[in-house]
C-alpha cells in the first residue's frame, strides 16, 4: 500500500499542474483570458500587456514580441521600453514543490504532586501541488525610425521578431 502512495501523489501533482498552462501566442479573446492587448497613448507610444499563466519569463517574451510586431506594423524600425510592470511570482510555473520545516519546543510543569520538564525537536515534510498561476507583463514603448539607439531598453523590432518568433 505504501508503495502506491508516492506514485499517486506525483500523478495528482502532474494532473493539477496540467490544468492551466500558457496558451499559444495571440490576442486576448475575452476578459480574464490569456493573450495580448494594446493601447495607443500617442502616435508613436503604446502600452502592450500580455496576460498568461506560468513563469514570468515566457510571458515577458510574448509582450516583447507583440511590441516588436506593433512597431513594424506602425512603420517604425525600433522601440524602447520606457516602463515595465511584471505581475506574478518568480515560481508562478507551479508544480510539485517539497518543503521541510523544523521546530523546537520546551515546557515545564511544577505542581503540588511533582514537576517535570520536557523538550523536543519536530520535523515536518510537506508537498505543494499548486498549479501555474496568472502572470502578466505590461510594457510602455516609444517607437522610432533609423538606427536603434544605444540604450539598454532599446530594441531593433525585426531582430526581436526573428529571435522570439521561432521559440513561441
Amino acid at each position: 500500500m505504501k508503495r502506491l502512495t508516492l506514485p499517486l501523489i506525483a500523478a495528482a501533482g502532474l494532473a493539477l499542474s496540467a490544468c492551466a498552462s500558457l496558451a499559444p501566442y495571440g490576442p486576448q479573446m475575452g476578459p480574464g483570458g490569456q493573450g495580448y492587448v494594446e493601447q495607443r497613448i500617442e502616435s508613436n507610444r503604446f502600452r502592450v500587456t500580455y496576460n498568461g499563466v506560468g513563469a514570468p519569463g515566457p510571458v515577458a517574451d510574448m509582450a516583447l514580441l507583440r511590441a516588436a510586431e506593433l512597431t513594424t506594423a506602425q512603420g517604425y524600425d525600433w522601440f524602447e521600453v520606457t516602463q515595465r510592470w511584471i505581475d506574478g511570482r518568480p515560481d508562478s510555473a507551479g508544480g510539485l514543490r517539497p518543503s521541510v520545516g523544523v521546530g523546537y519546543g520546551s515546557s515545564s510543569y511544577g505542581g503540588r504532586y511533582g514537576s517535570y520538564r520536557s523538550s523536543g525537536v519536530g520535523v515536518g515534510v510537506g508537498l505543494n501541488f499548486s498549479g501555474p498561476s496568472p502572470t502578466s507583463t505590461t510594457l510602455e514603448v516609444v517607437m522610432g525610425n533609423g538606427e536603434t539607439p544605444d540604450r539598454p531598453n532599446a530594441y531593433d523590432a525585426r531582430g526581436v521578431q526573428d529571435a522570439l518568433r521561432p521559440r513561441l
